[in-house]
This record gives C-alpha cells, structure tokens and sequence, in this order.
C-alpha cells in the first residue's frame, strides 16, 4: 500500500512539473500558450563537397583577375569585349535586345549561338577590331525562355568598344602565401576553404532553425491589445525605410510601391501595419521569455555584441552605428537573438513528409 501511494505521489510530482515547464507567460498585451518544446520542421545541416570548395576557389580566383586591354589585333574567342548592341527583328527593336557597355567573353556561350543557317551572336564578333560598328544576323532556337521569339531571326547592330585578355591566376603554392594568411599550400588552402564552408554552412543552419522556431513562437501567441506607439514606431520605420527606396530610385513612392512591389498605397498601409504588429508580437513575446528565463544581456553583452554588429557592417566606430541604426533597435535585436537561441536549443525537429513539404510550398 506504501508503495502505490508512493507511486501516486510521484506521478503527481511528475505531472506538476511538467505543467510548470508549459505554463503560460502573460501581461497584459499578450499571452504565451507554449515557448519551449515548440515543433519545427527538421534543418539539415548542407553538406559541404569537394566541388563546392573548389568553386569557392574558383571564384576567388576568377576575383583575382588582371584585365589587359588590346589594340593591335581582332578579337577572337577567349578575348572578352565591350560592346553595345541593338536587336531588331523585321526592323523592329524588341524588349531585351539592347544594351550598352556589356562585357562579353567570346565563347562563353553566354549569348545566342549558331542555329541552322545562322552562327551564333559571338561567333560573328571574333574577327572585329575596336571601334568598328557591324550587323550581324542570328535565329532565335526554338525553346528559346521568351516563346514570342522563338524561330525568329534577329538583326543585331554591334558596336566593338574594346577588346582585352582576362587573366585568372592559377592556384599554386606561390599564389596561396600571398594570398592567405593562415595557409602556404594547396593542399592546405583547400582545407582552410573546406572549413570556413563548413562553418558557415553550421551558421546558416543554425540562423535557419531560428527563424523557424521564432516563426513557430508567434503561433503561440494570443494578443489582448497592442501597445499602439509601438506598433506606431514601427510602422514609421517601415515607411522611413520604403520612402528612402523610392527616393534612391527617383520616384514617387506611390509608383514605387505600384511598380516594384505591385501594391497600391492603401494595400502597402494594410501590410505594414500587419508587419509591425507582427514586429510587437515578437518583442513583447522575448521580453516576457528573457525576463522569466533570465536571458537579458548584461551592459557589457550588449555591448560587446553591438560593437561585433558595428564592424561586420563597416562602420569606423560603435557610436556612429549606434547613432544610424539607434541603441533602442539594436538591444532589442541582441535580446530576440538571445531569445531565438534559446528557443532553438529547446524546441523538437521533426522529419518532414513529403506531403507535408509539397503543402508548405
């Protein structure tokens, strides 16, 4: 009998436990239903391969470059040329088929190629000098992306601007001591690359799982109110934001919101107040789960984390980021950040179905 009523108690003490692992937070804008043991769709780490390293390197050496400019001959394949041109078909220019200054490798393959009885748009610029203007002729193929202009023929009239020879390094032990500091060989360059890839393929998917389980939070959210200036500070910085893309493209935010993000005036109000709702939401959620879980960052966290976010985005000192971006933003960025992590190392991945995956997209 002592030993059923020992039992009892403990899956009591058991249950009461777990109720205090779940249990609500709340205030009196918002309710947290759930926040630890969230689901999240499960984030596989993206494996790195010697074929990725390698275009890494690639890359890096093709940045590399050194460009010679040619005078004295014709261009021919392998040369990359500067040149403007204008399509026409039937004497008539179409959509797409002109520009100016375009760089162009002769036989990248990059632009149309030969087509029964027709040779391809770089083909017929080999044999050019700088400075001449030419036509050359050329047949759409017939699975061309744009359907309008398949089988068609095409008059292009080409300006030669330039010629030059590109350069690419090759990778050698020589061009790895001046070009890495931790490594002088090769083989040993390839294994610096192979492991920066790794680390910021663990980084993303760190920052991937994050954003799901910060996704997943706001699920479990039930709002009583919003603090309105909140909300309203948002909204400002939503517009503040928007307006300064338009004026950089010299337009009217009316048709910047109409041409580039395809809402009218009224549509993008309604959208950025639901973004800013949502922004709220997620604030007030991490400060009730900072404040019960004891994550706020001390002074000199927050600290020595803005000073990290100053210089990976360039600027010469912490307190002219802190001026641009605002102290109030940046502490409430390092506190969610604090917050995502934590919620990450205790929420539940679970394998994706196929169907489930097919729904989410």
């Amino acid at each position: 009998m002592k030993k059923k009523i020992l039992a009892l108690a403990l899956s009591v003490l058991m249950a009461a436990s777990l109720v205090g692992c779940s249990k609500e937070l709340s205030n009196e804008y918002i309710t947290i239903k759930q926040y630890e043991g969230l689901e999240v769709a499960k984030v596989e780490q993206t494996e790195v391969t010697d074929e990725s390293v390698e275009s890494t390197i690639n890359s890096t050496l093709s940045s590399k470059s050194t460009s010679e400019e040619i005078t004295d001959r014709a261009a021919k394949e392998g040369d990359t040329v500067n040149i403007d041109y204008k399509g026409s078909v039937d004497g008539v220019e179409f959509e797409g088929g002109s520009a100016e200054g375009a760089n162009l490798e002769l036989g990248s393959g990059s632009f149309i190629g030969a087509n029964g009885d027709y040779k391809g748009f770089e083909e017929q610029i080999a044999g050019h000098k700088t400075g001449e203007k030419f036509d050359i002729k050329v047949q759409f193929p017939s699975d061309y992306k744009n359907a309008e202009m398949s089988d068609k023929v095409a008059v292009f009239n080409i300006t030669l601007n330039s010629i030059s020879v590109v350069t690419v390094p090759e990778l050698t032990d020589e061009w790895v001591k001046e070009n890495s500091e931790e490594s002088k060989t090769v083989e040993e360059y390839k294994k610096e690359i192979k492991k920066q890839l790794e680390e910021n393929s663990k980084e993303s998917t760190k920052n991937t799982l994050q954003n799901e389980v910060m996704e997943a939070l706001l699920g479990q959210i039930e709002v009583k109110k919003y603090p309105e200036d909140q909300v309203d500070e948002q909204i400002q910085s939503i517009n503040e934001y928007y307006s300064g893309m338009a004026e950089a493209y010299g337009m009217e935010f009316k048709d910047f919101a109409e041409q580039y993000m395809g809402l009218s005036e009224e549509d993008f109000k309604t959208q950025a107040k639901e973004a800013a709702q949502t922004a709220v939401q997620r604030s007030l959620a991490c400060e009730l789960i900072a404040k019960e879980k004891k994550l706020e960052p001390s002074d000199k966290e927050y600290e020595e984390q803005i000073a990290k976010y100053a210089e990976g985005s360039g600027y010469e000192t912490v307190d002219e980021f802190k001026e641009q971006v605002g102290e109030d933003v940046l502490k409430r960025t390092i506190l969610q950040q604090k917050v995502a992590e934590y919620l990450a190392d205790k929420c539940v991945q679970v394998e994706q179905s196929e169907s489930s995956a097919d729904e989410s997209k």
